[in-house]
């Protein structure tokens, strides 16, 4: 399915399937998530993609054929492709460890075409072995909503209460990882949605919400999933003093001005950018054994427009999933 410009509708087309370089594998497409990101770059809101574009940047796939120098993955290899795509290594950023701040980063879905496909092209050292006992469509959301949630959660140190901003793909992913550690978490939902308010009960959070509402304690962190400026001087308000808000979005509406008390007593505002390798390597690892309750909703490929409709509308709960019309069963992990 490709973009060709912002703000239009994705269409169907029969691209050339190239070989995949030395350092690179070629991949069947076993399923692909769908992301708010996805929604961001098909709307114009993150400038300079690749255009025309593939989307998709929670990828599932099998590898077909790996590049010469490719050593750690073979044919039939199950992976998963997640939004870092490339990074040069070289720089200071990656030289630290903060590979996802290189200037020079591509991105899956943005940079480099995606997975809302039948195949595609990843580098080899930027995509991960995934679980076992995870299926292709449960997988498919841990590469972005789980990573960045994950990420999200770790910026926060070692917060007791968590708020949770948003009850979507990543919010319903960590939570569980924060209820798992031993946290308590508190969900905010858009005002009204009870559909989401009790999937967040469900789940085992310690109180649900309308995203105006005051918590019934203070928090120590609240993590910002929802792309809605308005949202930051709140989550201050909520967070007590010494408490941090982390925002884990890559595009966010403008923050409205507030009084620096909001701010005050060593409260800490700060974004979350991508994601680093050691973070998947961390995450999927963690999934492992961690009890998720991963909730998906699968659509097949050609009906991508639908699936993202349904996002952009907070139709469903959980995440949305593409099915290439492969023949396989997305259910049920690889033999």
């Amino acid at each position: 399915m490709l973009l060709e410009a912002p703000g239009q509708a994705l269409r169907a087309a029969d691209l050339p399937l190239r070989e995949p370089g030395p350092t690179e594998v070629l991949l069947r497409v076993r399923a692909c998530g769908v992301c708010r990101t996805d929604l961001h770059v098909r709307d114009g809101e993150l400038p300079r993609p690749k255009l025309p574009l593939v989307l998709g940047h929670e990828v599932v796939g099998t590898v077909e054929r790996a590049g010469d120098a490719v050593s750690r993955l073979r044919a039939g290899d199950r992976v998963g492709v997640p939004w870092l795509g490339w990074a040069c290594g070289r720089c200071r950023f990656c030289r630290r460890g903060a590979e996802n701040l290189c200037p020079q980063a591509q991105f899956t879905g943005y940079q480099r075409d995606g997975g809302y496909a039948d195949h595609m092209i990843a580098d080899a050292a930027f995509v991960f072995p995934l679980p076992a006992r995870l299926s292709d469509a449960a997988a498919a959301p841990m590469l972005c909503a789980g990573l960045i949630g994950y990420r999200t959660l770790r910026l926060a140190g070692d917060a007791e209460r968590v708020g949770i901003y948003g009850f979507g793909a990543a919010a319903h992913l960590v939570a569980q990882v924060a209820r798992h550690q031993g946290r308590r978490v508190f969900a905010f939902t858009r005002p009204g949605d009870a559909a989401a308010q009790a999937f967040a009960r469900d789940l085992g959070v310690t109180w649900a919400g309308d995203s105006t509402a005051v918590p019934p304690e203070p928090l120590d962190a609240a993590l910002i999933f929802a792309p809605v400026g308005d949202l930051v001087p709140l989550a201050l308000r909520a967070v007590e003093p010494g408490g941090i808000v982390v925002c884990g979005g890559i595009h966010m509406s403008p923050i409205p001005s507030f009084p620096y008390e909001v701010l005050w007593r060593e409260r800490v505002l700060r974004s979350v950018a991508n994601l680093t390798r050691r973070d998947g390597q961390e995450f999927l690892a963690l999934a492992d054994g961690a009890p998720l309750r991963i909730e998906t909703h699968t659509y097949p490929l050609a009906r991508a427009n639908d699936a993202q409709d349904d996002l952009r509308h907070g139709r469903f709960t959980g995440a949305a999933v593409l099915i290439p019309d492969s023949g396989e069963t997305a259910g049920a992990p690889p033999r």
